[in-house]
C-alpha cells in the first residue's frame, strides 16, 4: 500500500505494527521526490544518508521489540527540514549564493532533537534567500510553485516544507516562523502548520544568523507543517524543551488544552478589519465556521478585539527590522546609517520606517520592547475571558507567483483592489510580538479549488489548546487538507 499520502501518525503506526519498514517508507518518499522535480520543494536530497538512517531505525525497532528501551517517538519516520536549519554533513544554504557550499559541522539544536527521536531526514526544503520573502525561490534552486496551481506561490519562507507535505514528498516538514513563514505557506498549500510559543523550541543553528552564531531573532520560532493537528502535537512533543545550556535545571511541561469539548470553548472570531480587509471568499469561510461553532454550542464572540491591528503591526515591523540588522554586513549597515541620517523628519515612506527601525538607538529599542511587553499584557487579559481567537490566515488564497518582479513592484489583488504585497502576512503578524502560539489549518477552498485556511491564536504557552481546537474543528467538518494526489 502507498503510505506516502498518509499522515505522520499513520505512518508511525504502520512502522510500529510492522506493516512497513523504515527503509521501504523512506525509499518510497525518495522515489517520489525524484519522480516529481516539478514541485522543486526538496532541493538537497540525502539518499544515502536517509536510507542508512532508515536501516538503523529498523534495527533499533527490532531490538526494542525484544528487550531494548522504548523507541524514539519518531523512530524511522521520514521528514524534511527547511534549508535554514543547519544539518551536520549536509549542505545548508538558506537559499543564499554565499552559502552554496556551506556544510555544517554541527546540527541545529532542533535538528539534533529530531535525530535523537529517531527521525530520518530525507533532505532540505527550499527557502528564499536568507528567509526574506513571502514566496519561495532563490538563484541557487529556482522557485517552488504551489502544488495546487503552479502559477501561484507556495508562500514563504517555509514554502518548500509546506509544498513538500502537500505534494506527498514527506508527511512532516520542519520550518521556521517569524512573521508567518510557516503559517502563510501552510495556508496557501492546504496543510496544517504551527508557530509554537516563542522560546519553547531552541533556535540555535538557524540561518540567517551567520553560521556559528549562538543567538537568533527575538521573535523566531521553529515548528512543523503536517497533514493533521495530531501531527503538529507529535512534532511539538519532540521539538519543545529547554535549550541544551538550560537542560541541567529546567523542564518544560506545557499545560493541557483548556477545554475538552468544542461546545465548552469560549472562542473569539476576528473575521475582518479595515486595516487589512479580506476577500469575499475568506469572509464567507469565516461566517461558515462561526455558524458551525454556534451550532455545536460553543460560546462565540465576534465583537471583541484583543489589540489594535494597526498599532500591533507597526510594532511588529519595527522589532523585525531592528532584529534583522544583526545579520547585515558592516559595509551594508554603514550605508543604512548614512541613509537614515539623511531622512527628513516628516518622511513617512515605508522605506523610511524600515531605515529608522534598522538603525534605531538602543534606547529606542528598549522603548519598543516595553511596548511589546504592554502588548503581551493586553493579550493575556483578553485570554482571561476567551480561550482562543480565530482569524483569517491571509486576505486571500494563494496569490500569483511574482518571481522575477522587483519587490517594490509586487502587489496582491483583493476583490479586484490592488493592495500591498506585504498585506499577505498582516493577520499572521498578530502573534509574533506577543510570543503567542498560532496555527493555520485548511478549512475550505475557493471557487477555483485553491485551499483556504484559518488561523488559531492561543494564550502564551497554550500550544496544546491551539492544536486541540484545530483537531476539534476538523472533527466538526471545518478542516479539509489539500493534498496533491
Amino acid at each position: 500500500m502507498d503510505l506516502t499520502h498518509h499522515s505522520a501518525s499513520e505512518q508511525l503506526h504502520a512502522l510500529e505494527s510492522g506493516e512497513v519498514s523504515s527503509r521501504e517508507l523512506t525509499a518510497a518518499h525518495l522515489e517520489r521526490i525524484a519522480r516529481h522535480p516539478e514541485y522543486n520543494a526538496v532541493v538537497t536530497a540525502d539518499h544515502e544518508g536517509a536510507l542508512a538512517a532508515a536501516a538503523t531505525a529498523d534495527e533499533r525497532r527490532a531490538r526494542g521489540r525484544a528487550d531494548g528501551p522504548p523507541p524514539g517517538p519518531l523512530l524511522g519516520l521520514p521528514i524534511v527540514l527547511k534549508d535554514s536549519l543547519e544539518t551536520e554533513g549536509l549542505r545548508t544554504t538558506c537559499g543564499a549564493a554565499d552559502l552554496a557550499a556551506h556544510i555544517p559541522a554541527r546540527d541545529a539544536d532542533a535538528v539534533a532533537r529530531l535525530r535523537a527521536a529517531g527521525a530520518v531526514i530525507l533532505g532540505k526544503t527550499n527557502t528564499p534567500p536568507m528567509c526574506q520573502d513571502l514566496q519561495t525561490g532563490n538563484p541557487l534552486f529556482g522557485a517552488t510553485p504551489n502544488p495546487h496551481d503552479p502559477r501561484r506561490t507556495a508562500g514563504g519562507s517555509s514554502g518548500g516544507a509546506a509544498a513538500a507535505v502537500a505534494a506527498r514528498l514527506s508527511s512532516l516538514g520542519i520550518g521556521s516562523d517569524l512573521g508567518g513563514s510557516l503559517r502563510l505557506p501552510g495556508h496557501y498549500c492546504g496543510v496544517y502548520s504551527l508557530r509554537p510559543s516563542y522560546g519553547i523550541v531552541p533556535t540555535r543553528g538557524h540561518i540567517p544568523r551567520p553560521p556559528g552564531w549562538l543567538s537568533a531573532s527575538d521573535m523566531l520560532t521553529v515548528g512543523p507543517v503536517a497533514r493533521s493537528a495530531a501531527d503538529l502535537d507529535l512534532a511539538l512533543g519532540v521539538l519543545a524543551g529547554p535549550s541544551p545550556d538550560d537542560s541541567a535545571a529546567w523542564r518544560l511541561e506545557l499545560p493541557a488544552p483548556r477545554r475538552e469539548r468544542l461546545r465548552d470553548y469560549r472562542i473569539g472570531i476576528w473575521a475582518d478589519d479595515p486595516y487589512c480587509p479580506v476577500d469575499s471568499e475568506t469572509r464567507a469561510l469565516l461566517e461558515g465556521v462561526c455558524k458551525t461553532l454556534r451550532d455545536t454550542g460553543a460560546q462565540v464572540d465576534e465583537s471583541t478585539r484583543p489589540v489594535g491591528m494597526a498599532a500591533s503591526d507597526r510594532l511588529f515591523q519595527t522589532l523585525m527590522f531592528a532584529g534583522s540588522s544583526a545579520s547585515a554586513s558592516p559595509e551594508a549597515f554603514a550605508g543604512e546609517l548614512a541613509a537614515a541620517r539623511d531622512l527628513a523628519p516628516d518622511d513617512l515612506h515605508p522605506g523610511a520606517a524600515y531605515l529608522r527601525a534598522r538603525t534605531m538607538p538602543h534606547r529606542d529599542w528598549l522603548l519598543a520592547n516595553e511596548e511589546r511587553q504592554q502588548l503581551r499584557r493586553q493579550w493575556a487579559a483578553y485570554f482571561g475571558d476567551v480561550d482562543v481567537l480565530i482569524t483569517p490566515a491571509a486576505p486571500t488564497a494563494a496569490v500569483p507567483d511574482q518571481t522575477g518582479v522587483p519587490v517594490p513592484e509586487r502587489y496582491i489583488t483583493v476583490d479586484g483592489e490592488r493592495r500591498s504585497y506585504w498585506d499577505q502576512t498582516s493577520w499572521l503578524n498578530l502573534a509574533g510580538p506577543a510570543n503567542l502560539p498560532a496555527a493555520t489549518l485548511p478549512a475550505g477552498s475557493t471557487a477555483d479549488g485553491l485551499p483556504l485556511g484559518l488561523q488559531i491564536i492561543g494564550p502564551y504557552l497554550a500550544d496544546h489548546t491551539v492544536t486541540h481546537l484545530a483537531a476539534l474543528l476538523a472533527q466538526a467538518g471545518c478542516a479539509r487538507p489539500g493534498q496533491k494526489r
